[in-house]
């Protein structure tokens, strides 16, 4: 493979976890040139992720489901790196994509040590950036000791440390229960798993259930971790409140009604030295709303890409695969990743492949039904409640902007009171900020849009922002290099 940052491939692949890592292969199986870019320095994106080499982790499989299916995909890998078909690039953060005549141009920084600029070339670009994790506020949720359900993951699995001793696992989703057996596994002590609704969504629909046995198997592998270890989930309850002065030394736990509003008198302390909570994830697809896009709301009211049964989106030469096209799992995301690399080098994919992804995107979108935030958590806030924490913007400042100054949508919100402005650009407070704003709990995560959504689903429009991350000020004044002779017959 050539080494200049403007030679000119058939794929960009942008986004090294599952889909990202399956299409990239299975585009080289079929013919294809192409560079793997992530923001990592090593590939499987945040479901597979590595120990850090230093740390000297012989049985990392230990902590990982499905270990030997990412394996066998890097072996793969391995091999067309090889033979020069497929180039993995790591600590390449994407900041924007551009459209030109021939296909893309695909920005991306390696940090801001950098002294340059990296653009590649491309006919078409892959997109499987993943997703981040949903977060509701609550009173004392800025305290030490509060990380996501991923991030309490993601320490084990790259560090092999634990946030705490004595952790709670909060919030809703299927997350929760892959969280807590990992960490009750690690040797932490998991007081409760506080999930904010039920299980009853999947009892409804067996014959959905039924045709992914294997998500039943890991379901039953996780719940069997916490009964092992005598944790059991505390259903249709949310942590109302964190205390603690220098860090979490505990929580209130509230059960909710069907709207999740917190019942007065059932609420309950449970000592603790960390919190993990999460509220299911959100598609990460900054970089193809920038250009136009079309999307759509999923049942949780998340918005996702929308794409055609060979995850094509509706920008001519951009494909998508995994949680850009709604919430769903690796095992989705490998089928979406090898279904996009076919539909690109034009070649027919097997009935197999097609029918797998349809069970599978069948099972995310009854797991996004099932575990939808309701319009009433707001009931567990209050106005010197944190809403934005980069710009420490409180509950009452939204408010106010609402309800005196006259925002009536998230972006008015935005500009009035900086919530969103701070380092995570709007990814950790926009769920709150998106339903204070519209007068209701609707959670979709958007900051930027104030569009009409069913009430409770908060299905408001995605986020447009022209820089996908931060980017050294010093590269962008750096100008941009011409390309090189003769990369046009590369």
């Amino acid at each position: 493979m050539p080494t200049s940052p403007y030679e000119f491939l058939d794929l960009v692949v942008i986004g090294a976890g599952p889909g990202g890592l399956a299409g990239a292969v299975t585009a080289a199986d079929l013919g294809k040139r192409c560079v793997l870019l992530d923001g990592g320095h090593s590939t499987g994106g945040q479901y597979y992720r590595h120990p850090a080499p230093g740390l000297g982790a012989a049985r990392p499989d230990r902590l990982h489901h499905g270990w030997s299916v990412y394996t066998g995909l890097a072996e793969r890998l391995a091999e067309h790196e090889r033979a020069g078909r497929v180039e993995f690039r790591g600590g390449h953060h994407v900041w924007a994509l551009e459209r030109t005549d021939e296909g893309f141009t695909v920005h991306a920084t390696r940090g801001p040590d950098a002294g340059d600029r990296v653009a590649v070339r491309a006919r078409a670009v892959l997109l499987a950036t993943g997703a981040y994790e949903r977060q509701l506020p609550f009173p004392g949720w800025t305290l030490p000791g509060v990380v996501t359900a991923g991030g309490a993951q993601a320490m084990l699995k790259s560090g092999l440390v634990l946030p705490g001793q004595r952790i709670v696992v909060a919030g809703s989703g299927p997350l929760l229960l892959a969280a807590a057996s990992s960490l009750v596994t690690a040797g932490a002590r998991v007081p409760a798993v506080v999930e904010a609704t039920g299980y009853l969504a999947y009892a409804r629909r067996p014959h959905v259930v039924a045709a992914v046995p294997a998500k039943l198997v890991e379901g039953a592998g996780h719940g069997t971790a916490l009964l092992r270890h005598r944790v059991r989930p505390r259903l249709r309850s949310a942590v109302v409140e964190a205390h603690g002065t220098d860090r979490v030394t505990g929580v209130t736990v509230a059960r909710l009604d069907a709207d999740w509003r917190p019942k007065p008198g059932t609420e309950r302390r449970i000592d603790c030295d960390a919190i993990a909570v999460g509220h299911g994830l959100l598609p990460q697809i900054d970089l193809a709303t920038e250009l136009g896009a079309d999307t759509l709301a999923g049942p949780d009211g998340a918005v996702a890409l929308a794409v055609d049964a060979g995850m094509r989106t509706s920008v001519p030469g951009l494909w998508s695969a995994g949680e850009t096209n709604g919430v769903g799992g690796a095992d989705l995301a490998i089928a979406e990743g090898e279904l996009a690399a076919h539909d690109l080098a034009g070649a027919e994919p097997k009935r197999s492949l097609r029918r797998r992804r349809a069970r599978l995107r069948a099972f995310a979108d009854l797991m996004a039904a099932a575990h939808r935030p309701g319009p009433g958590w707001t009931g567990w806030l209050r106005p010197d409640t944190d809403v934005c924490r980069c710009e420490e913007v409180p509950v009452a400042k939204v408010r106010e902007a609402v309800e005196e100054l006259g925002a009536g949508d998230p972006r008015t919100v935005k500009l009035l009171t900086r919530a969103g402005m701070g380092w995570c650009q709007g990814r950790m407070c926009g769920p709150a900020v998106a339903c204070l704003s519209a007068g209701s709990g609707s959670a979709s995560g958007s900051v930027e849009s104030g569009a009409e959504s069913e009430p409770g689903v908060g299905a408001a429009g995605p986020d447009r922002r022209p820089f996908g991350c931060p980017v050294p000020l010093s590269q962008l004044a750096a100008g941009e290099p011409q390309p090189a002779a003769g990369e046009h017959d590369a």
